[in-house]
């Protein structure tokens, strides 16, 4: 038999799944804005850089699924530029950067 004790914690359960669907439904589709962006920002960061899930092959920059940047460095790096990268800050909104840095640090991460 359930009491109200018992349907208190599964409520709960049931409230907190549901506020997760568009955290996560809101992260593939950041996902999917940051690969197609992989290779149409301008410069395409596939011109420069490895990076194996976007099927880049670039061999100017580092190797992505090497360096395993974080998205706050690949954030970064996009903002202020660095070393022969350009700064895309007056080419990509924020929302561009964070989707472009939340998929190159979750990609490149995949072993």
């Amino acid at each position: 038999m359930f009491t109200m004790k018992h349907l208190i914690p599964a409520a709960l359960l049931g409230s907190a799944l549901a506020l997760s669907a568009p955290a996560f439904a809101d992260e593939a589709a950041q996902m999917a804005l940051g690969k197609k962006l992989f290779g149409t920002a301008t410069p395409a960061c596939a011109l420069c850089h490895t990076l194996k899930d976007a099927g880049a092959e670039g061999a100017i920059g580092p190797v992505l699924d090497e360096l395993q940047p974080d998205a706050a460095r690949v954030a970064r790096a996009l903002r202020d530029g660095i070393g022969a990268m350009p700064s895309f800050k007056a080419t990509l909104s924020d929302a561009d950067i964070a989707a472009l840095s939340l998929y190159v640090s979750k990609a490149s991460a995949k072993k």
